[in-house]
């Protein structure tokens, strides 16, 4: 009886990122370049389950990013008070800032 061959173990992908040149800016190498801008802003007047709708899909792409972090912190720094930036809505980005605030003054005392 021929002996069978385990079958060969699953090669894992490379999901890491390349270090980034320091001259290329991070956002030359967002996902969201090749994406509509309508899909991270909100368009005036946009029905709640529409913007939910639009922000969840927004986020799955931010999700998939290589910048995400550096896009996000963008985001906290600036502030932008608009749009899906970093895989965060304006609203969650205001409750993390919340946060690092009341840590900030915690921590000072």
């Amino acid at each position: 009886m021929p002996q069978q061959r385990s079958p060969e173990p699953e090669r894992q992908r490379d999901t890491s990122t390349p270090p980034r040149d320091k001259d290329t800016p991070w956002h030359a190498e967002a996902v969201c370049r090749r994406d509509e801008a309508g899909l991270f802003f909100a368009p005036s007047k946009e029905p709640t389950a529409a913007r939910l709708s639009r922000e969840d899909a927004a986020k799955r792409v931010c999700a998939g990013c290589p910048v995400r972090v550096e896009c996000r912190e963008h985001a906290l720094v600036q502030p932008e008070p608009y749009g899906v930036w970093g895989g965060l809505t304006a609203a969650e980005r205001r409750v993390l800032l919340a946060r690092r605030r009341r840590r900030t003054v915690a921590t000072a005392r």
